[in-house]
């Protein structure tokens, strides 16, 4: 039996949590997942398009390690990860479409790279008629469109790294939360362990997968030959009740920078637009503010490719979303390094990184068996992970058979969404300590209100079930916080005089 390896992973994004979870495979190491957040998949895999891409868009010749794994993580997810970890997705497929005729070389492009990344059942659609019958709310300008019947999406990205990750930690890994890798520590060229906020975890491997943060780990290993700078994209989100919508997810055809905008109904039902592109200083890694100039391009560029969009009364939510853009190459980073060995890299993971992460994690596998890693495959893996089925989506038979068994589900707690006491009770349970943890579990506060009847309802349950007072409950965590204080401290309690 090889002796126990240790593993450190930077970052529960979507990339870190795929990679905890096929390490997890392996009785002979002990892997750690280390997040700054008070939750999983708060960084990049937070706020996008949630969209599963096919793989034609990355041209192999430049950009060959994202050609080569996002057609293979969009299987991985269609065909088994969605499924085993019940994260609830659909698969539309998408058009890239065509408006003038001199855009049908582009078109013809995606094609061949799409074949050559081994896209499946990719193809041109001329006739329109057939657009139509694909897509109704197409423009009346479109000429054709490539046709991918593979692309898909998630419900929320956000809810997808927390099935990955809960999958994960049943299988073993160890989850840190709220916990700063703040030094990559090596010894005669190997390393030796993670300097944190709340102490020093040893490793024999360290998995840089720090999103937009990927380049300062990457220079406390020593290793430096990569930028990194955010590139934000703000988006859009109607109401459900707000038509027209679309069948397929809708792209231009794209442009040397950009995908362009997409315009999407989610798998709830919503229809989404966004993102549009735009660049940002490194420092500004946090910048997830709209601005009004963001907002009404992206909502120039959907009209391009459909016949009508909803009236603008309709959009309950506008938001923004930064991608980790690598520099000199756009291309992914994953690599290890002699000078350090142990530590890997899987940096600059921007679009298409949700897709390809279960990819990205079969990578660093065969990275780190190329390097002498001994894995040993545990003989009991558990692949599975059950979220419990929404109230809203049982039976009137089944909602009355869950209240008779449990109480706190004939209280709602978010009306928009129909989530139960029971369901935040649950979600608190499984590791939500925030307003934003309850969200991305349990779909509440995103109905037409966005939480403004519901939410100090919610934080209420959450004062409750983690035993603090209400005004200590967060959005995100530490310095958050939905209050200031007691305010009776102004105003003098029941019975008590002042002076």
């Amino acid at each position: 039996m090889p002796r126990t390896e240790r593993v450190a992973i930077i970052g529960a994004g979507v990339s870190g949590a795929c990679v905890a979870r096929v390490l997890s495979m392996y009785r002979n190491l002990e892997v750690h997942l280390i997040e700054r957040e008070v939750d999983v998949g708060w960084g990049s895999s937070k706020a996008n398009t949630g969209i599963i891409h096919a793989g034609y868009d990355d041209d192999p010749e430049r950009f060959p390690v994202r050609a080569r794994l996002c057609s293979k993580g969009n299987a991985l997810w269609r065909e088994a990860w969605t499924k085993e970890l019940d994260i609830p997705a659909n698969w539309p497929g998408d058009l890239v479409v065509a408006t003038d005729e001199g855009q049908i070389g582009a078109l013809e492009m995606l094609l061949e790279r799409g074949k050559r990344n081994g896209v499946p059942y990719l193809g041109i659609v001329w006739d329109r008629k057939e657009l139509e019958e694909l897509e109704s709310n197409i423009t009346p300008n479109a000429v054709a469109a490539l046709h991918a019947p593979s692309a898909g999406q998630f419900r929320h990205p956000a809810e997808a790294v927390i099935g990955v990750a809960e999958n994960a930690v049943s299988n073993g890994v160890r989850l840190h939360l709220a916990t700063e890798a703040i030094g990559v520590e090596a010894r005669k060229g190997q390393v030796s362990g993670v300097k944190t906020s709340r102490g020093r975890i040893e490793a024999d491997w360290v998995i840089n997968a720090g999103g937009l943060y990927a380049e300062a780990i990457s220079k406390m290993a020593g290793v430096d030959h990569f930028r990194i700078h955010p590139r934000r994209g703000e988006y859009l989100l109607f109401s459900k009740d707000a038509y027209p919508k679309t069948e397929r997810i809708l792209f231009p055809t794209p442009t040397e920078t950009s995908k362009g905008v997409v315009v999407t109904t989610t798998v709830d039902g919503n229809l989404m637009l966004g993102p549009n592109a735009q660049d940002l200083r490194r420092e500004e890694s946090e910048a997830t503010d709209t601005t009004q100039e963001g907002l009404d391009s992206a909502w120039n560029e959907a009209q391009k490719v459909v016949k009508a969009l909803p009236p603008r009364d309709k959009i309950i939510r506008t938001f923004a979303g930064l991608r980790a853009e690598p520099e000199p190459s756009a291309d992914f980073i994953i690599r290890a390094y002699d000078d350090v060995d142990g530590f890997i890299n899987a940096a600059g993971i921007r679009s298409p990184g949700l897709t390809s992460a279960p990819a990205v994690a079969s990578e660093i596998v065969a990275i780190m068996k190329d390097r002498g890693a001994k894995l040993v495959r545990k003989r009991r893996w558990n692949p599975y992970r059950r979220r419990r089925k929404p109230f809203r989506e049982s039976s009137y038979r089944v909602r009355d058979r869950m209240s008779n068994q449990n109480p706190l589900h004939a209280k709602t707690a978010c009306q928009c969404e129909l989530v139960t006491e029971a369901e935040i009770v649950e979600a608190i349970g499984r590791g939500a300590t925030t307003l934003d943890g309850i969200k991305f579990r349990t779909q509440a506060m995103m109905g037409d209100c966005q939480g403004s009847f519901c939410q100090f309802r919610i934080a209420q349950i959450l004062a409750r079930e983690l035993n603090i007072p209400v005004w200590k409950v967060t959005k995100t965590g530490s310095g958050s916080e939905i209050g200031i204080g007691d305010i009776t401290v102004l105003v003098g309690r029941k019975g008590e005089k002042r002076a």
